[in-house]
């Protein structure tokens, strides 16, 4: 039987199915439907780490399109989280303790990174971002120190960090685009 009440550890949440691990399905499901009939490029969600957390993708989209796309995301999630009576929080750390935080994982690439031999383009842009990395910190908005603590599934805020597949470095470069040569890269941080 399930306890009300404070939820036990991280872990079985993720990617749940069940009344007793799964929270705000209906808010999340709802939110989908409204992205799509309202024309939001929106590409799917899912439950995350902490109980009633969910993701979503917004994308891909170019230029200035992604960041309209995900701010109307983002309204129409507060938006529809209304009519349940629930309040939405883009914290990166809306919970203090063991808990994953927040975040706005940002899949990214140029023509150059795309063609043949790109992943020397993505290397050079690594690079560019390493050297301005708390300059980017400091543009991201208040909070990500708690979020970025090299815990929880986080790199350290102060140190940039990258590598191939791994999810706890600020960017992650799929395996799949070091084996093809080319593609994109994620930034974890904001």
């Amino acid at each position: 039987t399930t306890q009300l009440g404070f939820p036990g550890p991280q872990g079985p949440y993720y990617c749940s199915v069940g009344s007793d691990v799964n929270f705000g399905r209906e808010i999340a499901e709802a939110h989908l439907r409204a992205c799509l009939v309202a024309g939001v490029k929106i590409e799917g969600l899912k439950a995350q780490a902490m109980p009633g957390q969910w993701s979503f993708s917004v994308g891909a989209l170019m230029g200035i399109d992604m960041g309209d796309h995900l701010t109307m995301a983002r309204y129409m999630l507060c938006r529809v989280s209304e009519a349940f009576g629930c309040v939405v929080s883009f914290d990166p750390k809306p919970i203090p303790g063991e808990w994953n935080g927040t975040a706005c994982h940002t899949k990214f690439s140029t023509k150059k990174m795309r063609d043949t031999g790109g992943f020397e383009e993505i290397r050079r842009a690594i690079l560019a971002l390493e050297a301005s990395h708390m300059e980017h910190i400091n543009a991201y908005g208040e909070g990500n120190e708690r979020r970025l603590t090299g815990l929880h599934e986080t790199a350290h805020i102060e140190t940039f960090s990258w590598g191939i597949d791994n999810k706890l470095a600020h960017i992650c470069v799929p395996r799949s685009v070091e084996r093809a040569g080319c593609g994109y890269m994620t930034d974890r941080r904001p």
